[in-house]
């Protein structure tokens, strides 16, 4: 039988795809994100037929605790966030906002109605530990994030394990690896992957810190992965999920290089490290791959060629975000 899941940040890189996938698999799907559209309604217009999609912000309570009354879930997937480290030095009072005080919203309205909550987390918690990034690395040793992002995605997990201690709530937490592909439209904050892809397929020039390494997780992958959760849902578990193949930013580059046909002299190679960033991400899912089943099936050379015909399709000049931009306001620097 189908569960009434509610998603927030449905109209984001992750939740439009996994509010699908649900839908799919015949769950009763309520999603929530901040954008009016023709078929958004506002919070208080409960009883319109087939509102299942709703505009609201989770940095205010009465917005949030309207909607979770009304549609009275079994599970939340809580996806909405501000997202990126930049996006945290640039725009902190709503990244600390959204981030930290709508999710803590989240966990009171959880400690009154009782629902099962999965939360989006991020890779970033990790800091720049040195090694394997295992689930439970957290709990064993002390470990500072980089950023305000990094931090408030910290915040978060504190929340819900404090949540758990005094309210014995039920929580999954999900920690995301670099996740790009199809439908992660370009702004400043985005993932590098999308990033280094949107300005060498539009010739804008780029900035690569070299020495850091990564795992990109194409999108259809971790969605996937993400969704099974709604199934197979175990109060208390953290899941890394991620490709546990690892490539330097160097190497992504020369793979959007060859997918663009863009001009290398557009790249400039930085020898420092960039401030702020995790030097090494090297992970282990193997967690995810047994309650989960977790599984990558797209390479790196296939889901950049995948996001770049995508984006080739997507952006026409009509709809292009930077067509107008000069080119000296568009981020030179390699945000990942």
């Amino acid at each position: 039988m189908g569960k009434k899941i509610l998603i927030t940040g449905s109209e984001g890189v992750i939740g439009s795809k996994l509010t699908k996938l649900l839908s799919d698999k015949s769950h009763s799907v309520f999603g929530i994100d901040l954008a009016h559209s023709n078929n958004v309604y506002g919070h208080g217009l409960g009883k319109v037929e087939n509102d299942n999609f709703f505009r609201c912000d989770v940095g205010n309570y009465r917005q949030i605790s309207d909607i979770i009354e009304y549609v009275k879930p079994d599970l939340i997937y809580h996806c909405a966030a501000e997202f990126g480290r930049w996006n945290g030095e640039n725009f902190y009072e709503q990244v600390w906002k959204t981030n930290a005080i709508g999710t803590k919203h989240i966990i009171r309205l959880q400690e009154k109605h009782g629902f099962k909550l999965v939360h989006a987390s991020s890779s970033e918690v990790y800091g720049d530990y040195k090694d394997v990034m295992y689930e439970e690395v957290l709990t064993k040793q002390p470990i500072d994030q980089l950023n305000d992002y990094a931090m408030s995605k910290r915040v978060n997990e504190m929340q819900i394990k404090n949540s758990k201690i005094l309210h014995n709530t039920e929580t999954v937490i999900v920690r995301f690896f670099n996740t790009y592909g199809p439908g992660e439209w370009y702004h400043p904050f985005r993932s590098v992957n999308c990033l280094f892809s949107y300005g060498l397929l539009h010739g804008r020039p780029i900035t690569v810190f070299k020495g850091h390494t990564r795992t990109s997780t194409f999108i259809d992958d971790a969605v996937k992965t993400f969704g099974n959760i709604a199934d197979n849902f175990k109060a208390g578990e953290i899941y890394n999920i991620a490709n546990e193949y690892t490539h330097s930013i160097e190497d992504l580059v020369d793979i959007i290089l060859k997918y663009t046909g863009a001009d290398r002299q557009l790249v400039n190679y930085d020898e420092n490290l960039e401030a702020l960033t995790t030097k090494d991400k090297v992970v282990n899912c193997d967690k995810a791959k047994q309650d989960l089943n977790h599984e990558c099936t797209v390479s790196l050379d296939e889901g950049v060629a995948r996001t770049i015909d995508w984006m080739r399709e997507f952006y026409t000049p009509e709809e292009d975000p930077g067509a107008n931009q000069p080119e000296d306001e568009y981020p030179k620097v390699n945000w990942y």
